[in-house]
Parts: C-alpha cells; structure tokens; sequence
C-alpha cells in the first residue's frame, strides 16, 4: 500500500496525499461560508456565550473547524471535547467529567457527579479559567441530555461565567432544537452558523487549494473534471476529497499529468465511489 501511494505521489510530484479524508485544520480552505462560521464561534468564545451551535452536513468541514479552533484558543481556557455522547443524564456527566480528566468512582450517583462537575468548575474559575465543553455529533444526543446541558449553563451566575458549551452537529440537531419542547434550550443559543454545500466554482478552488498545499499545479484537474466531481458530490467537501483521491488514482495509473472527465467517469463506472450521486455514474449529459 505505501509503495502504491509513493507511486501516486511521485508521479504528480506530491509531498504528500492532498485528499485525505481525515479532518485536518492544515488544508482547511477559507470558503465565505467557513469564514463566517469560524467568526461565529470566535465571537461566542470572545462574548463567553452559553451555548454555540454550529451545524451542516456530513463533510462539511465542521469538525476540521473545531480543530482549527482548539489550535487557537488561549491558555485561560480548559476544554473537554465530547463525542458522540449517549445515555441518560448521569452517563453524560460520566463522559464530561472524563473530558476534563476528572476519575469518578462507578459507584457515583447523580449528585455525586454533578458535586464534582460543579465543583471543578469553581476550581478551575479560582485559578482565573474557565471551563469551555465542545460536543461533537450533538444530533445523536436525547432530549434529556440537551436538557441537561441547559442545565449546566444554570451554574454560571451573574457576570461570573465559568462553563461554556459548543454543540457541532448535522443539520437534524437544528430540527430538534427548534422543537417547541425545546424553546428553554434554543433561548441560551447566542452564536449559531449552519453550514451549506459548495457551490462549483468554489469547489474547483477547493481542489485547487489542496493541491497547491502539497506542491502540485493549479490546472492538475481540468475545468470539466472539477465540474463532474461537484455534481457527484453534490458540494460536500468529504465526498469531493474521496472522488478527487480516487480520481488522481486513476489518472496515475494511466500516466497522465492531469486529471481529465474521463478519469472521473471511469471511478464513477467502475462503482470505487460511493456518493449520493453514484448510481447516475458516467452520465455525461451535462458536461
């Protein structure tokens, strides 16, 4: 496998692999829509806001912006990053408490948890920081664990405010809060951003972006290349990371500079890509 990916890199003349799947804030692309997601949750960091959503699609570059975020944040903060938290109120202060790296005994109950939590967090307060929670995947999360969640932001008192929560969530997390069931919950949201697609010119830049990243040219994809690859993918990063590594695969194999629509057509023929668009593979009407 990796003599394959050196094959891969040294005929593009790559440092290294330019469409990772894995989140990385290095090759994070600054589209609008990014910018003003990431001024988003800079301003409910700066105003110490008790809840912070951000949402999009899957691939929408969301956790890769919360990486670039905790890349930046200053000293006086201590973060727990949650993911894909489940259970009933007293598991999720089980999984908080294990974010601030605080032990807890199994025996624990409710109020023995939520003693701790609080109790660290005037800790942390005393010694002059304040304790910021990132939820990743919130759309998993019940009711009774948002619920709780409001609760949490119940210990900051008057100007004194020593818990913040950042949710990060698909566009179905929106949906529940909007709930009428959930009007207590939405009304301690002070900064929110919904992510969308990219749009296809923005999606060229994208590729050309990750490429320059890497040491490779500008014109490696071919304008018609980067417009097939928007339409299977539909706009969303992830997926075009996926397409374009399969697609610069291909174009390897037949020893070519650069990637042209047939390389795309045949990935998308030969089934190797599994987008939301896959099963209208090689359908060439529109380019």
């Amino acid at each position: 496998m990796s003599n394959a990916l050196n094959l891969y890199n040294e005929h593009f003349g790559l440092s290294e692999r330019p469409f990772s799947l894995s989140p990385d804030p290095d090759f994070l692309y600054w589209t609008d829509e990014h910018k003003r997601a990431y001024t988003m949750l800079e301003y409910g960091v700066a105003t110490r806001a008790p809840i912070t959503l951000i949402t999009g699609e899957i691939g929408a570059g969301k956790t890769t912006l919360m990486q670039h975020l905790l890349n930046n944040l200053d000293d006086d903060l201590t973060v727990g990053l949650v993911a894909n938290a489940h259970g009933d109120r007293g598991e999720l202060l089980r999984w908080v408490l294990m974010a601030l790296n605080q032990l807890t005994e199994p025996s624990a109950n409710y109020v023995d948890l939520f003693t701790k939590f609080q109790e660290f967090l005037i800790a942390e307060y005393a010694a002059g920081r304040s304790v910021m929670l990132i939820f990743d995947e919130a759309q998993n999360m019940s009711r009774e664990s948002l619920e709780e969640l409001r609760m949490f932001t119940n210990i900051n008192a008057n100007k004194d405010e020593l818990l913040q929560l950042i949710l990060i969530g698909q566009p179905e997390l929106r949906d529940i809060i909007r709930r009428p069931d959930m009007r207590q919950f939405a009304q301690r949201i002070a900064a929110s951003f919904h992510l969308t697609n990219m749009d296809e010119k923005t999606v060229y830049s994208y590729i050309v972006h990750r490429l320059e990243r890497v040491g490779g040219r500008e014109h490696m994809f071919s304008r018609k290349a980067a417009k097939l690859v928007y339409q299977e993918t539909n706009g969303i990063p992830r997926l075009v990371n996926q397409l374009c590594d399969l697609c610069l695969l291909y174009a390897c194999i037949a020893k070519r500079e650069i990637v042209g629509v047939e390389h795309v057509r045949s990935v998308l023929a030969d089934g190797a890509y599994f987008g939301p668009n896959a099963n209208t593979a090689g359908d060439d009407s529109t380019i």
